[in-house]
Parts: C-alpha cells; structure tokens; sequence
C-alpha cells in the first residue's frame, strides 16, 4: 500500500518535475499574475481594497514572488525564497492586524493555485505534455500552498504573540483604510473610529520612514492618539492635526532619531495624497534629487515633487520645445540647452549667465542669438516659454541625479 501524501518542510525541493517546465512556465507568469488577482479579489472583494491602501506593493511583489518562487524551485531544487517569505509574513501580519482569521487568505492561496493548474494544462496541451507531468505537477502546486499558508501562519501568530488588544488592531484597520483612494463610505470610516476609540481629526500630518524603526513596543512613547504601521516596508503613522513643536519633541522621543520624510498636513481626506507625496520624497531621496536630512519635509519640496511627477512627460514636452535644435551636433545642442535653462530661469544679464557657466559674456550673447534665431515666437510666447522653463528645470534636476533618460 503507497504511503499517504505528505505535506513538504518548508523550502523543501519539489519532486518530482523536471527542471526544464520552468522554462515552459516562466513566461506565463506576468499575465498569470493579472488573471489570479483579478479572480482573487472577484471572490474576496476585502482584497482588492488593499491595493488602494498603503500596503499595495507588498500585496502585488507577494503574488508575484509567490508565483515566481515556484517556477524558480522547479528550475533550480533547494533555491531559497527570502523574500517570498518575507512578504508572505507580511500577509499574516496584515490579517492579524486587520482582525481577520486566515481563512479567507488561504482560501485565496487555494483559487491562486487552481488559475495556475488551468494554465499549466494550457500549455500542457500546447506542448503534448504527458498527463502524468501535469498530474505531478498539480501534486507539487497544492504542497506548495500547504507551504505558502505556513509561512503566513508564522506572520500572523507573530501579532498574536504579541498580545496585540483589539483596539490596536481596530486602529490598524483605521490607518489603512485613511490611506486607502478614494476612501471608503464616511459612515464605516466613522463607526471604526467610535470602535476604536479615536476621534476622526479635521486634518493630520503623514510621516514615513526611511528604515526600519525600533520595534513597536519600544515605541510606547508615542502619542496615544498617533496611528501607526511600524513594520511595514515603508514603516509610517499618523499625527492628528499639525506636526507642532510638541508633537516633533515626541517624535525624536519614541522613535531615537529614525531618518524620516514628513508630509503635507492635510484634511484627513486627502492623507493618501500626503502619504504617497513623501513617499515620493523617500525616493527623490535615495536617487540623490531631494537632499538627505534626519528630517525632511514635503513641504519644502513641492517643486520638484511637481517637476518630477512624470519624467517621461517632461521629456516629450523638452523634445517637442526644442525640436528646433535636434540637428544641431550633440555638443553644440547641448551648450545651447544649458545656456537657455540658465537664461530663462534666472532673468540674468549675460555677464551673470556667463559667471554660472563659465564662459565669457560674448560667448552667451553668440549662444542666445542663435537660439532666439531657432526658437524664434517660443522664447517670447508665455506658453511656450513657461512650458520651456519647467521641462529644462525637471530635466537638469535628473541631470544632477544622474536619472535623466
């Protein structure tokens, strides 16, 4: 008599498929990756609310880690999955915080796995793959599940360890769904806050981090009207009303100086435009646009958070502005360009642009003649020139940083 099925050790190698059905199944993967989430979040519409909310990445990089690391074990028996893990802790952690058993999640996990069987007999078909690979292959899918719902498990009894009361997840829950675009209806957002105990403020000022923060139970210095998701990637919270001197003070207090990007204080409405503006800083940050500070502010940066919100639109615009210059040698182009980023935005005398670039007076006059003979109505007409001004501003922006295109 066979011995019965056994559930796998996590990281444990598959068995027993051959390692070249990866190389059939990798190139599914993107498209299969749309086809289960848009099934997932049919059957579980509590899903699809995440991807609206402030853990929207790690929800998309988990599915897709998940998938990615099976084909990467089928290619490659015995390869580790960190991050896979990593992310799926995450989920567990997420559910926990959310009040949720992990039924819905692995249920979830299941209907994932029965999309990837339907695509694997797809290509079966389309390959003359024997019934008996298949058959295996759905066999190493769903110990593959039982694997997935493990490591969430771990996640999730991380929380429970923690003695998390149900008011502190009712304010996790409250946090995200603040954040969450659009909103959801005003009357759940105002019953969570009465279970919660937390008054809905007017306004309120979003504050991330650019590392990892000390862990939360050393954090017990904050505030106790203060939301916070301290163990996410991007580990943030919520300051009701202004970030007033008082409330900075607690800050650096509870948190022993963890670099960090405040945001704009905004009406709570708008918070998931606040939090996705200094998230947009945390990067301009690391790809050395926006200087680096312990602490930086949105509101110091508005600029360039509106230069650069479209990189590849400015650049269509410049091209379209400057189409005048785009036979000209790639050097001379490129003199003439930086000459009319400096005129334009300055208003300076050619004595003053020539000091900025190090060139003689004359040499700036000879430039601008020329461009004015190019460009003719587009450096007198406003569009034109207010169009100009802001594409060279963005693009010497990406210049200093090394990111320009």
């Amino acid at each position: 008599m066979p011995s019965p099925a056994r559930t796998p050790e996590v990281g444990e190698p598959l068995d027993p498929l051959p390692t070249g059905f990866a190389a059939l199944m990798r190139p599914e993967l993107p498209s299969l990756v749309k086809e289960i989430w848009a099934e997932v979040t049919r059957a579980y519409p509590v899903y699809g609310r995440l991807l609206d909310g402030p853990n929207a990445d790690t929800v998309r990089q988990g599915v897709e880690q998940a998938l990615t690391a099976f084909v990467d074990r089928v290619a490659e028996p015995g390869k580790p999955s960190t991050l896979r893990d990593a992310l799926l802790r995450r989920f567990g952690r997420v559910e926990a915080y959310e009040g949720r058993d992990l039924e819905s999640l692995h249920g979830a996990y299941r209907l994932g796995a029965r999309i990837a069987l339907r695509r694997a007999q797809s290509v079966g078909r389309q390959y003359s793959l024997s019934p008996t690979l298949i058959l295996a292959f759905a066999d190493a899918l769903f110990a593959y599940v039982e694997e997935l719902a493990e490591v969430t498990r771990e996640g999730y009894s991380e929380v429970q360890a923690r003695g998390t009361s149900e008011v502190t997840m009712l304010r996790r829950q409250l946090l995200h769904l603040i954040l969450a675009a659009p909103p959801l209806p005003q009357p759940t957002v105002t019953d969570l806050c009465e279970a919660a105990a937390w008054p809905l403020p007017t306004e309120c000022t979003l504050v991330v981090f650019r590392s990892a923060v000390p862990d939360p139970v050393e954090a017990a210095g904050l505030d106790g009207d203060v939301l916070t998701e301290l163990d996410a990637p991007h580990p943030h919270l919520l300051v009701p009303g202004p970030l007033t001197p008082d409330r900075q003070a607690m800050l650096g207090r509870a948190l022993s100086g963890t670099r960090a990007v405040v945001g704009l204080t905004l009406p709570t409405a708008q918070a998931a435009d606040s939090f996705r503006w200094a998230r947009r800083v945390l990067q301009l940050i690391d790809d050395g646009i926006v200087p680096d500070a312990p602490v930086v502010r949105c509101e110091d940066h508005l600029t360039t958070l509106w230069l650069l919100s479209d990189p590849p639109l400015v650049r269509q615009v410049a091209d379209r502005e400057l189409a005048p210059l785009a036979g000209l040698p790639a050097s001379r182009r490129e003199r003439l360009v930086e000459t009319l980023r400096v005129h334009i935005s300055t208003r300076a005398p050619a004595e003053q642009v020539g000091d900025m670039l190090g060139v003689h007076a004359q040499t700036v006059r000879y430039r601008l003649r020329s461009l004015d003979a190019r460009l003719g109505d587009r450096l007198t007409d406003p569009d034109h020139r207010f169009a100009l001004e802001a594409a060279l501003r963005s693009l010497h922006l990406q210049d200093d940083a090394g990111t320009c295109p």
